[in-house]
């Protein structure tokens, strides 16, 4: 099985998996090396017509594809990378295409509603295919299934065909009961935190179900085996204890609500003390809103910082958005610097002895790969 996905934490080889593990670095520089004069004479054409040259991107989605015929592989999941119609992804024919939650983000680029995201996303869905879309916004939900029908591909939403039926938080993770399109499977072991990811999980049965016709219960054994193997770097995982540290790298408002949710439920602290860094690209003042209006009373300090990447916002400009935004200058602290960030965000969760005090960093993708190997985890 292979998977490619984007960005990494780490290491680029994180992208391309096979059977879950990363790519080894002597198949990775053994592919670019097979693919790499190809890829020059497409930029050669490309710039003798006018037209930009091959993307990071691109090259490492033609990379991914040349990996995964080398192996070979049996089944590829394949993420896109932004939208659908245009995405680079979008030259492979999926047997199943799965629609996760739509929300805005990158509206600069995919649209100003959920309408016109689900409509770039719905250019994933091809004829001889499977449509599985979680729970969406009415109006993207209309343009999925219009889509679905014109193709001439089953459908199968959230909440209407599968979804999950109950979950309870348990010890790491929580117990989820799960109705699939073709079977329901009781109490399964999710060592993820949040209601999104139990919703996360159905939609991966439903298109596992769907993969496989649609009309056949998974071995109930096999889903659990799958699912107690599951990790999620990045997202809502502590990465120290004493104090506890959270890196999470939600990075629009509807990642920031889900997560923000998840965290409360799942932990018990007597403080916690954000660490938010937001790239430019974003819409960092709603984030920011929506942070304050998640965390509510259970965050009264924040340290404003940045990652190095030069799409980063300064940490002087996000605080300043947070005190207009009524953060409380008292309560919001600028470091420019992210290890400088951790250490007083340490400090702040500690203060007064305390031992139940929190730190979570957020905002963006590279702030949290930033951080994770700031604090020893160096790979994902």
């Amino acid at each position: 099985t292979g998977r490619y996905t984007s960005p990494h934490l780490s290491k680029v080889t994180e992208r391309i998996s096979i059977d879950g593990h990363p790519v080894s670095d002597e198949t990775f520089v053994r592919i670019w090396d097979e693919i790499r004069p190809y890829l020059q004479i497409v930029d050669a054409e490309l710039e003798a017509e006018g037209q930009p040259r091959l993307t990071y991107f691109e090259c490492l989605t033609i990379l991914g594809f040349a990996i995964f015929a080398d192996q070979p592989v049996n089944v590829a999941i394949i993420e896109v990378g932004l939208g659908g119609i245009t995405d680079a992804t979008n030259v492979g024919d999926g047997q199943v295409s799965v629609v996760t939650p739509i929300s805005l983000d990158h509206t600069d680029l995919l649209g100003d509603t959920t309408a016109d995201i689900a409509y770039e996303k719905a250019g994933i869905i091809k004829p001889g295919g499977y449509l599985i879309s979680a729970a969406q916004p009415l109006d993207a939900a209309q343009v999925l299934l219009e889509k679905a029908k014109e193709v001439g591909v089953p459908f199968r939403f959230e909440g209407v065909e599968f979804g999950v039926e109950s979950r309870t938080v348990a010890v790491g993770g929580q117990m989820v009961t799960i109705q699939g399109i073709a079977g329901r499977y009781p109490d399964l072991l999710v060592p993820l935190h949040g209601a999104h990811q139990a919703q996360n999980a159905a939609v991966a049965v439903a298109a596992l179900e769907a993969f496989f016709g649609g009309e056949k219960e998974l071995n109930p054994d096999v889903l659990q085996e799958g699912f107690a193997a599951v990790t999620s770097p990045g997202r809502l995982e502590v990465v120290r204890t004493a104090p506890t540290i959270i890196v999470d790298a939600a990075h629009n408002p509807g990642g920031i609500q889900a997560s923000a949710a998840a965290l409360q439920e799942a932990f018990t602290f007597t403080k916690l003390v954000p660490v938010v860094g937001v790239l430019k690209e974003k819409d960092a003042e709603e984030i920011l809103r929506q942070l304050k209006e998640s965390l509510g009373d259970a965050a009264e300090e924040y340290c404003f910082t940045q990652s190095n990447s030069p799409r980063a916002v300064p940490a002087a400009e996000l605080a300043e958005l947070a005190i207009d935004l009524g953060f409380g200058e008292d309560n919001v602290h600028i470091a420019e610097k992210l290890d400088d960030a951790l250490e007083w965000a340490v400090e702040r969760a500690e203060a007064n002895e305390d031992l139940s005090g929190g730190v979570l960093v957020t905002g963006s993708i590279t702030l949290v790969a930033e951080a994770r190997i700031l604090l020893g985890k160096t790979e994902a």
